[in-house]
């Protein structure tokens, strides 16, 4: 008999929110911009370094790649710096709203009790800028976040999960991640948790086989016509994935 959901696990970017292209992308933009070098990421370029969890990470591997040396860590730092602080600014400036159904879902699950937090490599300032700008009922709703500073390996290293499991201090049983990447599918496998993959813009077109180890796999929480798109996992009857639909996700595959 499957257990009782009891918690849900959130990813950020690409999940609660649609941040990476229009987001993240654009702040290290003009952060390059702003330091004089000519690089810009094209949304191609982009999607094939967000295989490199983290904004620092990936600074790294690219200027690895373009220069050919490793690049001197205060350098990297610093770009990461100033992307942080355009990434808030463009936060505050109402560009990206939570995706479909993610508000209203959140709201659901904390009326019924269900304990909820964040699991991100985002930085805690990204995830303060974006929720701010959240519904009033869905920032409270979070226990608590684990953020790309708490953990020394991020996604699709389990670290991140496994500081979660230990901040809820009741185990493994019910709980439900849902994310929208391979690395962050991975993450939560290696800690052992049944993981929702919500597809998102930046991994729409990764092959099935990516996700074979999800539950689910959907399109999006609420669609505003027909019915949610599942490709992978029980039908969702209706335009919403509700915590009814949720709690099936839990039976032993």
């Amino acid at each position: 008999m499957a257990p009782a959901l009891t918690a849900l696990l959130w990813d950020v970017d690409g999940t609660l929110a649609e941040t990476e292209f229009e987001g993240h992308r654009v702040a290290f933009n003009h952060s390059f911009a702003a330091a004089g070098l000519p690089w810009r990421w094209d949304r191609p370029t982009y999607a094939r370094l967000l295989v490199v969890s983290g904004g620092h990470e990936r600074i790294t591997r690219f200027l690895e790649q373009a220069e050919g040396r490793a690049p001197d860590p205060e350098r990297v730092a610093e770009l990461q710096r100033h992307k942080q602080t355009l990434y808030t600014a463009l936060v505050r400036q109402g560009g990206l709203a939570l995706r479909p159904g993610v508000a209203r879902l959140v709201e659901a699950a904390a009326a019924t009790g269900l304990r909820q937090a964040i699991v991100t490599t985002s930085g805690r300032l990204a995830v303060t800028s974006l929720l701010e700008g959240a519904p009033p009922g869905v920032a409270g709703a979070f226990e608590f976040w684990i953020c790309g500073e708490d953990v020394e390996r991020k996604k699709p290293d389990p670290e991140a999960y496994r500081l979660a499991l230990e901040r809820l201090e009741t185990g493994d049983q019910g709980v439900l991640v849902l994310e929208d990447s391979p690395a962050g599918l991975a993450a939560a496998s290696g800690a052992g948790l049944p993981c929702l993959v919500c597809l998102s813009v930046a991994t729409r077109e990764h092959p099935a086989s990516a996700f074979s180890a999800a539950r689910a796999v959907v399109e999006n929480l609420e669609e505003s016509e027909g019915t949610v798109e599942v490709h992978q996992g029980p039908a969702c009857p209706g335009p919403q994935v509700t915590l009814s639909w949720l709690q099936r996700l839990l039976d032993p595959p």
